[in-house]
């Protein structure tokens, strides 16, 4: 909830405004339920008559019959598990994004183009590695690899990536060091889903909560459950490529450098200056 704009907007805000424009016409927060209220009152009021809104709510003890939350886990479920919550109030072919990234209005555009198209396919938006690093330290990254068609073959999540010259290198828990060009594509969590996804979701968790359920850290990744469907046959993703630059508050310390891209981007007339008139 940082303002990073000249009038108070949130990277959020732009992301919103990003997606209205780019022909969306629903917006569905997933929050926690114990910030409701406060979210409400300080983000969800100022769209609430511009477009439709709702609102989803991950909660640790929101899971399929039979299991229950581990004794000692604070640790929300994953990405996977934030998406599938909102299954019953989302019908139609939609987008997902992360609330602290600031993806650029072609993104949103290109998700728009292909989710209207009436392709059953799911998309990704790729950025570039090098263009989505922070000075301030390391990030998580879903690192794709590509097929001559454009489509996703797979996205293997590093989470402890950082700048080395003019690449980049993930440390793995082991300790484990992978040399990365800086030129690969990642995901960025920026995903467009027909809602036959949620179907998948659903077993694709299941099976995760068999296999990581006692565990009080792991977490469920929409990009390694997209891996699997891959592999199996069950979906093909096509990944969309835009110009447009790719940046967030991973640290504190990052926020300057969004504040000045914003700036340029308004005073290149990319947004008014007060985005909300």
């Amino acid at each position: 909830m940082d303002p990073v704009g000249p009038c108070g907007e949130t990277i959020i805000d732009y992301s919103i405004y990003d997606a209205i424009r780019a022909g969306f016409g629903k917006l569905v927060f997933v929050i926690r339920k114990d910030f409701e209220q406060q979210f409400r009152e300080t983000v969800g009021a100022r769209f609430e008559k511009r477009v439709a809104v709702e609102y989803a709510f991950q909660s640790l003890d929101s899971l399929p019959a039979g299991f229950s939350v581990p004794p000692g886990r604070t640790k929300p479920w994953g990405t996977a598990h934030a998406i599938l919550t909102a299954a019953d109030i989302v019908h139609e072919p939609f987008a997902v994004i992360n609330a602290d990234d600031f993806y650029g209005a072609a993104s949103y555009r290109a998700l728009a183009t292909h989710l209207q198209s009436g392709s059953t396919d799911s998309a990704m938006v790729g950025f570039v590695l090098r263009n989505t690093l922070s000075d301030a330290g390391s990030v998580a990254r879903g690192v794709c690899s590509v097929n001559s068609d454009g489509y996703l073959r797979n996205v293997v999540e590093l989470t402890k990536i950082e700048r080395d010259g003019a690449g980049a290198r993930n440390t793995d828990a082991s300790g484990q060091v992978i040399h990365l060009t800086g030129d690969e594509a990642v995901s960025l969590n920026m995903w467009g889903f027909p809602p036959a996804v949620f179907a998948l979701l659903r077993e694709y968790f299941q099976k995760f909560l068999e296999q990581n359920g006692t565990d009080t850290k792991a977490e469920c990744f929409i990009p390694s459950a997209v891996s699997e469907w891959i592999l199996a046959g069950q979906t093909k993703v096509k990944v969309l490529h835009t110009g447009d630059l790719w940046f967030g508050v991973t640290y504190r310390e990052d926020r300057p450098r969004v504040v000045e891209n914003i700036c340029r981007l308004i005073s290149g007339g990319i947004y008014p200056e007060r985005l909300w008139s």
